[in-house]
Parts: C-alpha cells; sequence; structure tokens
C-alpha cells in the first residue's frame, strides 16, 4: 500500500476561497454571488479585491440562480455560492430551467455537504444533492477530497464551458493531494494500485478509504484505491479497468446509497462487467446533529466500515 502522509488539515471550503482570489486576479469575467454566506463561503478576500464582481443576493437563492444565468449571455463566469442544501434542493427548479437547460455557463459552487457538516442536523445535511444533479442533463458534478484538490478543482471549471456542480465540505481534513496537481474534470486519480480489491471512494471519505487500505495491507489484503472526484461524467474505462482486474468493489461516498456514486458504478458494471459490489453510504435515511466524526461513524462511513465491506465482497467473489 503507498503511503499517504499529510502535514496539516484544512477544511475544504477554504480551498474554494483561496482559488477564487486567484481567479480574481487570473480571470476578469469571474465573478461571485453569495446567498448570505460570505464567511461560510470563504470568499471575503475575492469580495475585498474586487467589489464591483460580488453580488449579494441575500436569502434569495432562487433568484441568484437567476442572475447568474443571465450574466452568462454578457460572457461572464459566475459562482453561484451557498450551502449545497440550498445550493440544490432549495433551487432544483431553477437550476434545471434556468442553467441546465439552455446549456448556461453558471458553476453552482456548495459548501457544508453531507453528514460531516454536523451539529446544524439533518435539515442541513443534504444526502441527496449528488444524485439530483448527476439526474440534470448537461450538469457536471463535481466532489474533491481535500483541499488542493477542491482548489485545483475550482480553478479549473472557471476554464470549462458548462454548468457545474462543485460540492465541497465544513470539516477540516487531512491535506494529502499535490499541491500543484492538474485537475482534470472526468479522470479518476489513482491513490494506490492493488490486486485483490477495488476501492472508489469521493470527497471526505478518499482519506477513509486510505486508512481503510492501510489496515488491510497489514491483513495481507492488496486493495486499489481510486478518488471519482468527478461524478459526472464518470471515469468508466478506470473503474472498469480496475474491476476486471479485482473482480470486486466497494464504492464510498458521504451521500445517500441511492442515486451517488455507487449507482453510477453499479450502472456501469450492469452494462459491462458484472461484479460484486458493496456501498459504503447513507443507507436511505435522514442525518442528525453530531459531530462529524459521530456521525461518520454511527452511518457507516469511516475506515471500519469500509473493512468491513471490503472482507464481504471479497468473500462473494
Amino acid at each position: 500500500m503507498k503511503k499517504y502522509t499529510y502535514t496539516e488539515s484544512k477544511d475544504t471550503r477554504s480551498g474554494f476561497g483561496d482559488a477564487m482570489t486567484e481567479l480574481g486576479e487570473s480571470h476578469p469575467n469571474v465573478v461571485a454571488l453569495c446567498a448570505d454566506l460570505v464567511g461560510s463561503l470563504k470568499i471575503a478576500p475575492f469580495i475585498k479585491n474586487h467589489p464591483e464582481r460580488f453580488i449579494q443576493t441575500g436569502i434569495a437563492e432562487a433568484n441568484m440562480m437567476g442572475i447568474a444565468a443571465g450574466l452568462t449571455i454578457g460572457g461572464k463566469i459566475p459562482y453561484a455560492t451557498t450551502f449545497a442544501n440550498f445550493g440544490s434542493g432549495r433551487v432544483y427548479d431553477q437550476i434545471r430551467q434556468s442553467i441546465a437547460y439552455s446549456d448556461k455557463n453558471v458553476k453552482v459552487a456548495v459548501s457544508h455537504a453531507g453528514l460531516t457538516l454536523g451539529e446544524d442536523g439533518a435539515t442541513h445535511q443534504i444526502l441527496e444533492d449528488l444524485a439530483m444533479m448527476r439526474a440534470m442533463p448537461n450538469m457536471t458534478v463535481i466532489n474533491p477530497c481535500d483541499y488542493n484538490q477542491t482548489k485545483a478543482a475550482t480553478k479549473a471549471v472557471a476554464d470549462f464551458e458548462g454548468p457545474v456542480y462543485l460540492r465541497f465540505g465544513r470539516p477540516v481534513v487531512p491535506v494529502f493531494t499535490p499541491a500543484d496537481q492538474k485537475f482534470e474534470i472526468g479522470k479518476a486519480w489513482m491513490v494506490n494500485e492493488g490486486k485483490d480489491v477495488t476501492i472508489i471512494a469521493t470527497g471526505h471519505l478518499v482519506w477513509e478509504a486510505i486508512k481503510a487500505g492501510e489496515a488491510l495491507a497489514e491483513e495481507g489484503i492488496d486493495a486499489e484505491i481510486i478518488n471519482i472526484h468527478t461524478i459526472k461524467p464518470l471515469d468508466t474505462a478506470a473503474i472498469l479497468k480496475s474491476v476486471k482486474k479485482t473482480k470486486c468493489v466497494v464504492t464510498c461516498e458521504e451521500h445517500q446509497a441511492n442515486g451517488g456514486l455507487g449507482d453510477a458504478v453499479a450502472q456501469t458494471l450492469a452494462q459491462e462487467f458484472l461484479a460484486p459490489q458493496e456501498y459504503i453510504a447513507v443507507k436511505d435515511s435522514f442525518g442528525e446533529s453530531g459531530t462529524p466524526e459521530q456521525l461518520m461513524v454511527k452511518y457507516g462511513l469511516d475506515s471500519k466500515n469500509i473493512i468491513a465491506a471490503v472482507k464481504k465482497v471479497i468473500a462473494r467473489k
């Protein structure tokens, strides 16, 4: 198992904020919109440097999506920012009708996704957003794993033409991907090559998969770990190449089991190469208040549950 070490931990939303600061200098057409959550989205430096390129919509997320769509007509590259719950569930109709249907170049950038929002509880812990956005025609869906990857993804989508749903979070997590990485939309990132089982993870669960892989290696199980940061378009070639080698797969996501990364992988395997699959995901349930660590354990998203799923799926081969 390849060893991954880290010297610091940061929240992925700070990767977004720091990338926006840099985009403010390098991309004059980038504009930011926010629904009264500037501090949470870490875009205060962008606003300070470029106040004329910022629109505070207030708590009016649907209106923000409409404004963002309109800005693209004049050649602007709008980043519409809010919490993931408010940037998907609350405004699905506006995203569908005003952005995706006409293929507008809007970047819906959302923080505080998943269970690791923690103490804010079930009403804010969106666990259905990847499924919703994955089903949307014309929508690219990205869910990076750490600060560096979020920063790289934020900058990459500025040069990508079309609607993007960019998802990141609040908790502090290890920074283990390279600071100088090239982010390729739709291209999987090989974390560790192995031969016994494929572990496909996204977002915060990539680090949990690495911890699981290290523990499994001590038991003689050689896990291939793949970071799928782009849920749509999915890198089906990388998935099939790996699963054809290992003959089994565990998918890991901070999201409902229904409709997310696991189902995207299952759809690919059903069409191309049947193999046993186990899901690490929330099983048709809303969240609750608690620390991120407590919730990850309670809802079965931590490395120990990944290890158990790996042993189960290997037994099914």
